[in-house]
């Protein structure tokens, strides 16, 4: 017990190390490499759009901001325009505009389809796309979603005609990423539409889009003029305009050869999305991502609530180790457990099913609550440092509680380090390899998994009393000492 003391506090101690270094490093980055563009208004622009009303509004606004700032240091000839609701909160508009963007503040188009069954409430304002169409002081604008990612500035896409999108289903164009020519005309007549229910097979922005532009797949494939001119007319975009991220991790590296390798997307589940510190490495563009946010915002504004977390966390640890050895110093003065039959075991346990239940949600809960509690958009470095020394902290603290084997209940924390290497190892040839590493691992930790949940309700079985663990620390004062001795932690 004394080793597995020891390896605990070396294992903290290094844990602690790891998340000091990353957070102190990421309190470096400052904001003000963030460059705003700067001059006269361009003649062409990039938009995005923000709106409230989703679980995830936060995580959109520092999504926006990122690829904004990556646009800045490519140094794209061209305006940032924000279309931003009347509800999104003044405090993220000013900073938009502090770092370069224009906010063009609109109402929420009230979106008509919301009543169908097959509607997805989070995406009710996605028509405010059609206020593309308004920024009719620009001769052309690509409008994009917040998940995309620039490999390179892709200012030839305002060479493109009327309307402009790649293909990245077969037969259906995707709107996170569209070339436009602003129109007045265009903008009412798709106004126009909406409020009259015309077709639209998903009442978001995609399906509506592609009921205005049904013939978009017939049209010839973008390429841009040598001399710099426009094109008039719809065209489609090389694929390589918009790569779908899955294509990435079936080889794991890029093989797109239609057009240049010059924006990636994530259209993937919501919480797969990849500035989630979660998300890697499960996806492992998102270390991508987040390379682009330490070029850009940085992670100032979560860096304290990661100094704090993880202060909490050490405290815990420490105070529960100090607890423990003071319980292995009552032991040695022969002062029973409350699980004996000494005088603090004042409480007979009825259930001993009820106990088991309660180890095994407490062993639960101290790995959910480093996960609910880490900003979402951290780095994955940072999300899963944190969350490691969190749940070791937790975990610490219910071995002392439940006075429970420390192996079997460190083992998930372990598991999940192998799973956490696993899945980020640069060794694989291809997505397929890895999906197979995972699976033999899976294979592999199953049964001591199984094995550590056996020994755990095994340690509970051989309890016939229970009663709080703190009634034992102030029985060392005040009880006499006992004959039997059973070990407290």
């Amino acid at each position: 017990m004394e080793n597995a003391g020891g390896r605990s506090r070396n294992v903290l101690f290094l844990a602690f190390l790891g998340v000091y270094f990353i957070v102190m490093s990421s309190a470096q980055l400052s904001e003000a490499a963030y460059g705003p563009l700067k001059g006269t208004q361009k003649t062409n622009a990039y938009a995005t759009m923000l709106y409230m009303g989703t679980p995830r509004d936060y995580e959109f606004y520092v999504a926006a901001r990122v690829m904004l700032g990556t646009l800045v240091r490519l140094q794209v000839d061209a305006d940032l325009v924000v279309i931003a609701s009347a509800t999104v909160p003044q405090h993220w508009q000013k900073t938009l505009i502090d770092e370069g963007a224009k906010v063009v503040v609109v109402n929420d188009i009230q979106n008509p389809y919301k009543a169908e069954h097959h509607f997805e409430k989070r995406f009710e304002f996605t028509l405010n796309k059609v206020y593309a169409w308004s920024l009719t002081e620009y001769q052309r604008v690509v409008m994009l979603d917040v998940d995309n990612l620039f490999l390179r500035a892709p200012d030839e896409l305002f060479q493109c005609g009327q309307f402009c999108a790649a293909f990245i289903n077969p037969c259906i164009f995707h709107t996170g990423l569209f070339v436009l020519q602003p129109s007045n005309e265009t903008f009412s007549n798709m106004m126009l539409d909406i409020s009259g229910r015309k077709a639209n097979r998903d009442g978001l922005d995609q399906g509506f889009l592609g009921s205005q532009f049904s013939d978009l797949l017939d049209r010839p494939m973008f390429y841009p003029p040598v001399n710099g001119s426009r094109l008039d007319g719809l065209f489609r975009l090389p694929l390589g305009y918009q790569m779908d991220a899955s294509f990435f991790y079936l080889k794991l590296k890029w093989r797109i050869p239609c057009g240049p390798n010059s924006v990636i997307t994530f259209p993937s589940v919501p919480m797969l999305k990849p500035w989630y510190w979660w998300s890697w490495p499960t996806l492992p563009l998102g270390l991508s991502w987040h390379e682009k946010r330490v070029a850009t915002i940085g992670y100032e504004t979560e860096t304290p609530v990661l100094i704090v977390e993880s202060f909490f966390y050490v405290v815990t640890m420490l105070l529960a180790m100090i607890i423990r050895q003071r319980c292995v110093a009552a032991e040695k003065n022969s002062i029973k457990s409350c699980f004996g039959r000494g005088p603090c075991a004042e409480k007979k346990l009825w259930y001993p099913w009820a106990l088991k239940l309660a180890v095994l949600a407490s062993v639960a809960i101290s790995f959910l609550i480093p996960a609910y509690v880490i900003p979402t958009t951290v780095h994955p470095f940072m999300g899963w440092g944190l969350f490691l020394l969190g749940s070791l902290s937790l975990l610490t603290v219910v071995i002392n509680m439940f006075q429970l084997p420390v192996l079997p209940v460190l083992t998930p924390w372990i598991g999940g380090i192998g799973a956490l290497l696993v899945l980020a190892s640069p060794f694989y040839k291809n997505g397929i390899m890895r999906g197979v590493g995972i699976g033999v691992y899976t294979a592999l930790a199953t049964p001591f998994l199984w094995w550590a949940i056996q020994k755990v309700c095994a340690a509970v079985n051989v309890r016939t009393h229970w009663d709080s663990p703190l009634m034992a620390w102030t029985g060392v004062r005040s009880e006499p000492a006992s004959e039997t001795v059973m070990k407290l932690c």
